[in-house]
């Protein structure tokens, strides 16, 4: 079954603490994942930014929910308990517990006014169906990633206007940026020699310079690279005695490309346009921080006595 909403995981948590007893919330969390017999792979899957597992998160959430309605406690960290609030709810046999039913208790409501005087609701919030199944962290990795790809998806259009020299500068940036070779002068240097055998570009794998990275960089629009292209580049890598290329392009690749590359003796990356993007994202070239959030929470080490 898909990983449930933190919603519908409220009942089940609460029920679990039907028996009054402290329970630490990792037990908890074991225990729910069983009962909504989730897979392993379900129980690995990770929000988009990659920070927290998404049921544990979701879980997390539906506590926090519950002990801003009242229904739950937290006797000590990393423990909750039910309430007699809580236990009254169980008794009046409820087919689920959700925000709309939380609503009725005032703690909750100026728990939400509280969130909307800071502006921790999102404009997502008026669909009404977003807000009911994520929570508010899962609200801010989606938009984040939504600003992502609309960021990578600018850059790659950037990119495909620039002239072929820039781009092959723009690719010895990035591998700079990435940790080969050491200055622009010392690592990297674009090859213009009539006789370059279709390499764009070399760089030093280390600082050192023990080995020497090859580059490809085709500048197109929608055609894909195929498989004829990478065979000539593995020629040219012949050409230069050299076992490590990298081809880059702002195109994609076929899949003829993609798997020829896996039969081959030398290390031959290939890197598409959406790839190269997220790369540039990640490395912070060609973009600039425009505005930085911070996410925080309680430290339980520093109020423990």
């Amino acid at each position: 079954m898909p990983i449930p909403d933190y919603q519908t995981i409220m009942l089940p948590l609460l029920k679990l603490l039907e028996d009054k007893q402290e329970h630490n919330l990792k037990d908890l969390i074991e225990v729910l994942s069983k009962s909504f017999n989730l897979t392993e792979e379900e129980r690995a899957e990770l929000l988009p930014s990659g920070q927290a597992f998404v049921f544990s998160n979701r879980t997390a959430w539906a506590r926090t929910y519950l002990k801003k309605a009242g229904l739950i406690s937290s006797p000590k960290r990393g423990y909750i308990k039910i309430t007699s609030r809580g236990s009254d709810i169980i008794k009046g046999k409820p087919k689920k517990i959700d925000v709309n039913l939380l609503k009725q208790f005032p703690e909750f409501i100026e728990f939400q006014n509280f969130k909307r005087e800071e502006g921790i609701v999102t404009s997502k919030e008026s669909q009404g169906e977003a807000t009911a199944t994520q929570t508010p962290q899962e609200l801010i990795d989606s938009a984040y990633r939504d600003i992502r790809a609309s960021l990578a998806q600018e850059l790659l259009e950037k990119i495909k206007g620039l002239s072929p020299l820039f781009f092959e500068k723009l690719v010895l940036d990035l591998l700079l940026k990435m940790g080969y070779g050491g200055s622009v002068k010392d690592a990297g240097r674009a090859t213009k020699l009539t006789n370059d055998e279709g390499i764009d570009g070399i760089i030093k794998e280390d600082k050192l310079g023990l080995d020497f990275i090859y580059i490809q960089a085709k500048r197109w629009n929608d055609t894909a690279v195929g498989r004829p292209d990478i065979q000539s580049f593995v020629g040219a890598l012949d050409g230069q005695r050299a076992s490590k290329g990298i081809f880059i392009t702002t195109s994609t690749f076929a899949i003829t490309a993609r798997e020829y590359v896996k039969t081959i003796s030398k290390k031959v990356i290939l890197i598409d346009g959406k790839e190269l993007a997220e790369y540039l994202i990640d490395y912070g070239l060609g973009v600039s921080t425009v505005q930085t959030f911070e996410i925080k929470r309680i430290d339980s080490d520093y109020f423990e006595e």
